[in-house]
């Protein structure tokens, strides 16, 4: 197995906790970080029209105008979850909270109002998640 496709292996382990039935060790924090860019993940978490976080977030982007205030902040998130964590709650917070209104950022399956052009496809691919996850570890 090459190293890149054991990270990938890893990461999936740890986000889907199937590191014991596929017998890879959970990433540590500053592993599963490292795989995503803090600075790429920022400017999706502040374009509202990649990441859609701000639509319902506030966060420390001081520079972003009308933030949202249905979410809690992101502010400090980096202190409230790790890496694994805050993964899992970005590709379906539906998993952790059923009635969670977040977005399935990785699911593409069970989608009932999805637009023709966008059918089948995530909202954000596996890398824009680890830099939008790699950004949020450094919110503490």
């Amino acid at each position: 197995m090459t190293a890149q496709v054991r990270r990938r292996a890893q990461r999936l382990a740890a986000t889907c906790c199937l590191s014991g039935l596929l017998g890879l060790p959970l990433l540590s924090r500053a592993q599963t970080a490292d795989l995503g860019n803090a600075d790429r993940g920022r400017a999706i978490v502040a374009n509202r029209q990649v990441g859609l976080c701000l639509l319902c977030h506030s966060g420390p982007l001081p520079e972003e105008r009308f933030q949202g205030n249905l979410a809690p902040s992101l502010a400090g998130a980096g202190s409230r979850f790790t890496a694994n964590q805050l993964r899992s709650r970005i590709m379906d917070a539906r998993q952790i909270n059923p009635e969670s209104i977040m977005p399935a950022y990785a699911k593409t399956d069970g989608l009932t109002r999805v637009g023709k052009s966008l059918h089948g496809q995530p909202l954000l691919n596996a890398q824009q998640i680890d830099d939008v996850v790699a950004y949020l570890v450094t919110l503490k």
